[in-house]
């Protein structure tokens, strides 16, 4: 359990219904950068033996903690778009992921200028929980020819299941701070 992103999550974060966590305050809507320093630098120790060559994550929220993360590995980050702009060519590699919060499904686009094959890949994401969009960027790495080396989150929720999908791929998995529990409006930590 990484400290000062538990008791962030304790002071700040809220548990709404269906299973949601708000982290707006520092993680997802307003961030807080030195917090986002801390956890990538808790990330680079966890994953420096895994010996990335590049970070990926997903568009929007997870940039913040791949960046920091990647900072301290000193190695580029990409991340998945969920737009595909005029500027990336027209041959990309593209897979679909449900998002919990949007209710809906979105496209996870990579253009092939930056994720090769042989590329040594560490996924960075604010929260596994179902572990359908962390999944979405292993199939992008993967239909690019990049090796998967780790996968690390700042928030584990438990509950949903997320680790199980993603437990036979074989590579550390790290989540900063897993919850147990988001009922009643309580935050649960999975160690209290």
């Amino acid at each position: 359990m990484f400290e000062p992103l538990r008791q962030r999550i304790a002071a700040e974060g809220e548990s709404l219904s269906g299973g949601i966590l708000k982290v707006d305050n520092f993680i997802n809507h307003q961030v807080d950068p030195l917090l986002m320093d801390a956890c990538g630098a808790e990330f680079a120790r966890l994953f420096a033996e895994t010996r990335p060559t590049k970070v990926l994550t997903a568009e929007i929220s997870g940039i913040a903690p791949a960046l920091m993360t990647a900072k301290y590995l000193q190695l580029p980050v990409v991340y998945a778009r969920k737009h595909k702009p005029i500027t990336m060519p027209d041959t990309v590699f593209l897979t679909l992921a449900p998002s919990h919060t949007k209710g809906r499904m979105v496209e996870l686009i990579v253009s092939p200028e930056y994720l090769g094959n042989g590329e040594r890949v560490l996924i960075i994401d604010d929260f596994l929980a179902s572990g359908a969009t962390i999944a979405g960027l292993v199939r992008l790495a993967q239909t690019a020819g990049a090796v998967l080396v780790g996968i690390g989150a700042l928030i584990e929720k438990t509950f949903e299941g997320g680790r199980d999908l993603l437990t036979p791929l074989n590579v550390p998995i790290e989540a900063l701070v897993p919850i147990s529990s988001l009922d009643h409006g309580q935050i649960t930590f999975a160690e209290d």
